[in-house]
């Protein structure tokens, strides 16, 4: 299930302090956005359009305080309003509920409490998603190793999709899928997160890239350094806007596990890991999920894609299967030249080629990442590989004890 999302009006005393190291550090919540005075409050709570948001009343409350949970109710009625203090009296209790909110959290907070509250909040949350449109699933396309073919499958990924779909590159420093897709975008990442105050649907067309009337591109900067003043909340915050408006966000992302690549993945509901079948591609796809694990990230959120498979390749893939502890979701042939002159082409493999193995396997990959019940079960073994090479058995086989479990 996706973290609850929330918004709080900061404050520089110790209960606004508190309250939110309680939804950073707690795994059922995600902190979109802090504000620091009420108008900005009321501002991102309708662009954003959070799960909730938290107001901690000060102990010598003002009117102020009651009418904007007032105005907060009336503008966005689908965001839980929680009043939080330290005084917890029947009589602020009821006039918080009277104002409009729908929870009281009193401070300190106690973990129980605040769990219960969190219950709270999901009921509301889950009931109001399904009387409407739900957000869009974000896929993340990843590796920890470079020359995996990341942002080739993430592009043609993207592209075989059949539902409204966008593709953003978070490859900051060096993206390049506007070249795989021939275009040349005039704004970036960059001018998405410098106008993220700002942002509604005529904003956002303008600074994403149209490819066809099913895809779009949210490029990464064109310059290194306009990377620098992106942050991980940035992501967070862009991410979570643009899933309100795309069925489908596919992510490609750098190959470490660095602040803007985490914010990605926390956010995924699938991550694809892209592994090559050799010694170092091996090492580094169990050193990702071993990783994964730390980052309480469930098992069924991650599906392991060999890319670049060939039939000469000296590997039995059950015993990669059982030292990965995880079964392949597919295989992507390795073609080399079709690859190459996609790229130059500047188009899509799954579109210039749509006959080859390569588009097969790709698109059958995407038809089940589609579904939506998160249950997606890898094909059986002899029947995966029949449909890649029209062959049911792996050719010799790879020591696999000469990588540390510990890798």
């Amino acid at each position: 299930m996706q973290a609850l999302t929330f918004i709080t009006l900061s404050r520089k005393d110790a209960p606004s302090t508190k309250v939110k190291e309680s939804l950073l550090t707690n795994s059922r919540t995600r902190l979109l956005a802090d504000c620091e005075d009420p108008s900005q409050l009321v501002a991102d709570v309708l662009r954003l359009k959070p799960a909730a948001a938290i107001i901690t009343l000060e102990s010598a409350t003002s009117d102020n305080e009651f009418k904007l949970i007032k105005q907060l109710a009336t503008a966005c009625p689908a965001t839980t309003i929680i009043a939080a203090a330290y005084d917890a009296s029947p009589a602020l209790i009821l006039r918080s509920i009277r104002s409009g909110a729908t929870e009281f959290l009193q401070l300190p907070i106690i973990e129980e409490e605040f769990n219960t509250v969190l219950d709270r909040v999901t009921e509301l949350w889950s009931s109001h998603q399904s009387a409407t449109i739900k957000n869009g699933r974000i896929v993340a396309v990843f590796s920890n190793k470079g020359g995996t073919g990341v942002s080739f499958f993430a592009t043609n990924l993207a592209a075989a999709m059949s539902t409204n779909t966008l593709l953003a590159d978070l490859n900051l420093q060096v993206g390049d899928t506007a070249s795989f897709l021939g275009l040349d975008p005039k704004y970036s990442l960059n001018e998405f997160v410098l106008n993220r105050s700002r942002l509604d649907d005529a904003l956002i067309n303008s600074l994403i890239t149209p490819y066809s009337p099913h895809l779009s591109l949210l490029a990464a900067p064109a310059e290194p350094h306009e990377a620098d003043d992106i942050e991980p909340q940035h992501i967070t915050e862009a991410l979570h806007v643009l899933a309100q408006r795309f069925q489908c966000i596919v992510l490609d992302l750098q190959h470490t596990f660095d602040p803007i690549t985490v914010a990605g993945l926390d956010l995924a509901d699938q991550i694809v890991l892209i592994m090559s079948l050799d010694i170092p591609g091996i090492r580094s796809t169990k050193r990702a999920l071993k990783v994964f694990e730390r980052l309480g990230y469930p098992r069924s959120k991650v599906r392991v894609v060999v890319n670049r498979w060939s039939k000469n390749i000296d590997v039995e893939l059950h015993k990669v299967e059982a030292h990965l502890d995880e079964q392949l979701l597919g295989l992507i042939p390795n073609d080399y030249r079709k690859v190459i002159e996609s790229i130059n082409l500047g188009r899509p493999l799954v579109e210039s080629d749509p006959s080859s193995k390569i588009t097969i396997e790709i698109k059958r990959i995407a038809s089940l990442l589609e579904r939506h019940d998160q249950t997606v079960s890898p094909q059986p073994r002899k029947k995966l590989l029949g449909a890649v090479f029209g062959r049911q058995n792996a050719t010799g086989s790879l020591e696999l004890s000469v990588i540390p479990d510990n890798a």
